[in-house]
């Protein structure tokens, strides 16, 4: 009976839309399962209870016996709140602060791993690696800046690992990702000249892009096994680049002028590559201790700009979102404690620091900062080969300064409120 649900629910899966507010540094969403959420994903790439670890280890999969389905959904809410603190932005100068621009993110992702001879296993895992959704109650101080910003990916990353011997795992696989972005702000236009109409008056235009584009990536990882009780696992994901292109659409109270600020259009970006050290330590029949290293090559993205691809404005920048983002590092520790045969408890804390340089660079699309992880969880097996965990973290996020100015949206200054919580279930399942 449980193998006939497994086909139905993975359909449903990919029915829900893979998108959610970041929770980790950037745009990145560490929630590839919920059963690491518990231990705020201390030990991710060492830890092989379920096949979910392929994603953060491919190598882990050759501590899973037979065939492995692991079925999840993540909750992520985020608050932004900005108190206004002197933002000159032009006729958008006293148009409130906008509210809350965070938001709840669902994250579903699905796992098969299959041990198909002795020593070599396969595996596939569906989630989405990144994220981002901000939106704001318009007009807003800062509206030429951002009214709202959606990215969702999806990913499909089909791998193999290699036990070659009783303490060493190799692992490998590939990744098919799918971006898609949604970007609208306000605009004021005029007064310009326009063939057969004149000299136009000041209008305010809605402006939206809507982009995607598909790339692939590849991950490789190692597991190594010392002694009975005791795993490193190292692993290391590419970076993916992407040419987003599709349409700038203009809309405002002068079709003439919306017609002319509006074309299809590109944008370039290349999203970071990660590497995880990992380790897992039993301690006696009850106790394990987990800790993760984790480093994010952010820097691979400096700007990302928006070029006009037809129109009047064709293979002109319309506008550039200027991040000049740092490599960042994340550092997580954790441990469960084995209640009894069915029952274990999970804890950890991890702290996480931001690509944002500065106050500057800080966008009203991502105010980001650096935040402290505190995460509980626990697992319940009602049988030997059958697992539900559910996980709980909130997040501390220091207290955001943006001092962003651009040649058309005016200059954004004060100081954001941030947090956020993530709430998380899994099943998981061997056969």
């Amino acid at each position: 009976m449980q193998k006939n649900i497994t086909p139905r629910l993975i359909p449903a899966l990919l029915a829900i839309a893979f998108s959610g507010a970041a929770s980790a540094s950037g745009f990145q969403l560490l929630e590839q399962n919920a059963s690491g959420l518990g231990n705020a994903y201390a030990g991710s790439a060492a830890s092989a209870e379920n096949a979910s670890v392929q994603y953060y280890n491919p190598a882990a999969m050759t501590q899973l016996a037979g065939r492995n389905v692991s079925l999840g959904l993540v909750l992520v809410n985020t608050s932004f709140e900005l108190d206004n603190q002197g933002s000159s932005t032009g006729v958008f100068t006293g148009a409130g602060n906008g509210g809350d621009a965070g938001g709840l993110g669902v994250l579903p992702n699905a796992y098969l791993s299959w041990q198909v001879a002795p020593d070599w296993f396969v595996g596939l895992g569906i989630g989405a690696p990144f994220g981002l959704k901000t939106e704001y109650n318009t007009p807003w101080v800062g509206s030429a800046h951002s009214n709202s910003f959606d990215i969702k990916t999806f990913n499909i990353n089909p791998s193999v690992a290699w036990r070659a011997s009783e303490w060493i795992s190799l692992g490998a696989g590939v990744s098919w990702q799918k971006m898609e972005a949604t970007y609208k702000k306000s605009t004021a236009a005029g007064p310009v000249p326009i063939p057969g109409v004149g000299v136009a008056p000041l209008y305010l235009f809605n402006t939206e892009l809507d982009a995607d584009d598909t790339s692939w990536n590849w991950n490789a990882g190692v597991l190594l096994t010392p002694a009975e009780k005791t795993k490193i696992g190292l692993s290391y994901r590419s970076t993916t680049k992407y040419t987003l292109s599709g349409d700038l659409s203009t809309s405002g109270p002068s079709p003439v002028l919306a017609r002319a600020l509006s074309s299809s259009a590109e944008a370039e970006i290349k999203l970071p590559d990660t590497f995880i050290f990992s380790l897992s330590q039993g301690l006696g029949d009850k106790w394990e201790l987990l800790g993760d290293i984790s480093w994010t090559g952010w820097s691979s993205v400096p700007y990302v700009d928006i070029v006009a691809t037809s129109g009047a404005n064709s293979g002109r920048t319309v506008q550039t979102l200027d991040t000049k983002f740092k490599d960042t590092w994340r550092f997580a520790v954790g441990a469960n404690y084995k209640l009894n045969e069915q029952v274990k408890l999970r804890t950890g804390i991890a702290y996480d620091n931001t690509p944002v340089p500065d106050a500057q660079h800080r966008l009203a699309s991502l105010p980001d900062n650096d935040r402290t992880w505190l995460s509980v969880g626990a697992q319940y097996k009602p049988t030997k080969d059958m697992a539900l965990d559910v996980g709980f973290a909130y997040l501390f996020v220091k207290d955001a300064d943006i001092q962003n100015r651009t040649a058309t949206g005016g200059l954004v200054q004060g100081t954001y409120s941030d947090s956020a919580w993530i709430l998380g279930g899994q099943y998981s399942m061997g056969f």
